[in-house]
């Protein structure tokens, strides 16, 4: 029920029954959004509440009168996007947490610099950075298969991941255009595994990056931003 509020920038809500404390208006817009939220806290501006729900951040006031949707809240002293840093935040993981056994793994040089990725092997951004990540050295890269486009994507992945050298066989297909062939009724648990883990996360898309400090970066990100990133995160 969430997705079909997306598009609007102010949604009025119904009702107008005064909210006691953050409590009541988690209870309250989950109600109104049919969904779970996950956090509420003060904004810091006009009296607003900031609620965290399926990855989108919503902006309400003590009655819930009106719910502001896909805005984003600019601090006007400094003109820092508010919005985008609470994402930031909101969004991160704990990198020692991931499944790292179900991914595939790529080191280069000392292997030092860590940064792992979600990422469908019928994805044309994917395919884009998968020949970026070439470039890199120093560094170990965490492949998770997150096939997520199609019936194709899933039997990929499987193949790939019953590849006998898995970083090899993504690599041949995402950077060099030969599709796998082999088998693809191995152990695939791992890719069902992360297709679950993927959805827990809210990552709607491909490719999703996160770095060793746990931030989150959806979709293509150049080549410079990475290196820069990957020496920032440690």
């Amino acid at each position: 029920m969430l997705k079909k509020f997306l598009p609007l920038a102010l949604l009025l809500a119904f009702g107008s029954a005064v909210v006691a404390d953050e409590a009541d208006i988690r209870k309250g817009m989950e109600a109104k959004l049919g969904a779970k939220v996950e956090s509420v806290s003060k904004s810091g501006y006009l009296g607003l509440y900031e609620v965290y729900a399926e990855g989108s951040i919503f902006y309400t006031d003590e009655k819930m009168t009106a719910i502001v949707v896909g805005g984003q809240l600019i601090d006007g002293k400094s003109m820092k996007n508010v919005t985008d840093d609470r994402m930031k935040k909101l969004t991160a993981i704990k990198f020692n947490e991931l499944p790292l056994e179900r991914a595939i793994k790529h080191v280069r040089g000392d292997g030092k610099r860590l940064l792992a990725t979600f990422e469908d092997p019928n994805c044309g951004y994917c395919k884009r950075l998968a020949k970026d990540l070439l470039k890199l050295d120093n560094v170990t890269i965490y492949t998770f298969l997150y096939p997520i486009l199609s019936e194709d994507s899933v039997r990929k992945s499987k193949q790939i991941w019953c590849s006998a050298d898995r970083a090899k066989s993504w690599n041949d297909w995402m950077v060099d255009g030969k599709a796998p062939s082999g088998r693809d009724d191995c152990d695939t648990a791992a890719v069902g595994k992360n297709q679950e883990f993927g959805r827990k996360l809210n990552i709607t898309g491909t490719p999703t990056m996160f770095f060793a400090d746990g931030e989150r970066v959806p979709g293509a990100m150049a080549l410079d931003r990475i290196e820069q990133k990957l020496n920032l995160a440690k």
